[in-house]
C-alpha cells in the first residue's frame, strides 16, 4: 500500500440514547450469539435448486459453501446464500445448490459436529443475496456490570422508538482497515474480485454512517428534514418530500416510514434542500472515497436511518448475565443494538 494513502480510523459513532450504561463480554461461547435467518419467500418444492437450511457452529459462510460444493460435486459458483453470517456464533442460514437433472444426495451425510442440515426443499431459482425478510437473535452478555436501571431505560427506548441503523463494525474489517484499503484500491492497488466487493461496501457504509452520525448529533435521525427521501418500513420502496406535512409526521411517529441516508454512488441526486446540505457536507469531507465509488460504477441507493427492533425482550440472570432476544430486518446489525447499551 502506498505510504501516501490516508489511514481511515473508524470513530465511535454518536449514540442515540446517551452513553452505554453497562459493560460485559460478548461471544464468550458460540451459543452466546445465536442467529436465525428468515427467508423472504417460501420455496416452491420443485425445481433445479436444492434449498438447505443449515445450522453451523463456529464456521464462516464461505467455508460451508465450499464444503457443500465439494460434497455435491458441483462448481462453487453453483452454491449460493442470502448473506454472510458471523463465524463465532450458532447460525441457522439458507444455502442453495444447483442440481439440474440430478437427484439430491443424502444431505444427512454432509453433517459434521459443526454443520447440521435442518431442512431440504427444492426451488426453481437459486438463492440470491439479500433474499431475506430478516434475522432473529438471541444474545448473551456475560460478566455484565453497570447501571441496571439506566440499561433497562435504554432498552425500553429502543423497543419503543427504534435505533439508529448504523452499519456494524464488522462491515469495516479489523480496525476499520477495509476503508483504508478501499482508498488504496481507488488509488490504483490491484485486488481480487471478492476483496473489491468488500472494500466498496466498506467505503459506502462508512459514508452512510457519517451521514447518520450528523443527523444523530442534530437530533433529526428519526425526524423529518426538508428535502428528505423516506423509506417504507420493511420495504425498499421510497418517496421524496420537499416539505414534511402532517401525514409524514404522523407516519414517522408511528414508525411506518423512516428518513433515509445516501448509499453513495453514481446516479441522480435524490434529496434536496436541508437534507442535501447535510449529505453534501459529508461527501465533501470524504471526496476520495466518494469519487472512488463513482469511478468503480457503484450505483447510488438509499438506506433507512432508523430501524424498528421487533420483539425486543431482556432478562438479567444472577445480576451478571444479560440475555437479549429480538428480530431485525435484513441488512441491520445486532451489534448496533448492543453498542447502545454495552461499552466498546
Amino acid at each position: 500500500m502506498a505510504l501516501s494513502i490516508q489511514v481511515i480510523e473508524i470513530p465511535i459513532w454518536p449514540y442515540v440514547y446517551g452513553e452505554p450504561s453497562g459493560s460485559g463480554k460478548i461471544r464468550s461461547f458460540p451459543e452466546d450469539f445465536v442467529v436465525k435467518e428468515t427467508l423472504a419467500f417460501e420455496p416452491s418444492g420443485a425445481g433445479e435448486h436444492a434449498f438447505l437450511q443449515i445450522e453451523k457452529i463456529g464456521e464462516n459462510t464461505d467455508y460451508v459453501a465450499r464444503q457443500l460444493a465439494r460434497f455435491a460435486n458441483v462448481r462453487q459458483r453453483d452454491v449460493s446464500y442470502a448473506g454472510l453470517k458471523d463465524r463465532h456464533a450458532i447460525t441457522t442460514q439458507w444455502f442453495s445448490v444447483w442440481l439440474p437433472g440430478k437427484a439430491d444426495p443424502n444431505w444427512m451425510l454432509f453433517e459434521t459436529d459443526t454443520m447440521k442440515v435442518l431442512y431440504a426443499v427444492r426451488h426453481a431459482r437459486k438463492l440470491k443475496r439479500g433474499a431475506l425478510s430478516g434475522n432473529t437473535f438471541k444474545l448473551i452478555v456475560r460478566d455484565w456490570q453497570g447501571d441496571k436501571a439506566k440499561t433497562i431505560s435504554q432498552l425500553e427506548a429502543i423497543k419503543v422508538n427504534g435505533m439508529a441503523n448504523y452499519f456494524g463494525s464488522q462491515r469495516f474489517g479489523n480496525a476499520g482497515q477495509n476503508v483504508t484499503k478501499a482508498l488504496a484500491m481507488f488509488a490504483g492497488d490491484k485486488v481480487g474480485r471478492e476483496q473489491r466487493s468488500l472494500y466498496l461496501s466498506a467505503a459506502r457504509s462508512y459514508l452512510f454512517n457519517q451521514i447518520l452520525a450528523c443527523r444523530v448529533i442534530q437530533k433529526v435521525w428519526d425526524q423529518p428534514v426538508a428535502g428528505d427521501t423516506y423509506q417504507f418500513d420493511l420495504s425498499h420502496g421510497c418517496f421524496k418530500s420537499e416539505v414534511p406535512d402532517a401525514e409524514i409526521i404522523r407516519r414517522l411517529v408511528e414508525k411506518d416510514i423512516h428518513p433515509t441516508g445516501s448509499l453513495w454512488g453514481k446516479g441522480e441526486v435524490d434529496v434536496s434542500a436541508d437534507t442535501l446540505s447535510i449529505e453534501q457536507a459529508v461527501i465533501e469531507k470524504n471526496r476520495e472515497l466518494a469519487d472512488g465509488l463513482i469511478a468503480f460504477s457503484v450505483d447510488k441507493d438509499r438506506r433507512a436511518l432508523r430501524v424498528n427492533v421487533q420483539d425486543l425482550n431482556w432478562l438479567f440472570v444472577n445480576e451478571d448475565i444479560l440475555e437479549l432476544t429480538f428480530s431485525l430486518p435484513a441488512g441491520s446489525y445486532a451489534t448496533s443494538v448492543l453498542r447502545e447499551i454495552i461499552r466498546e
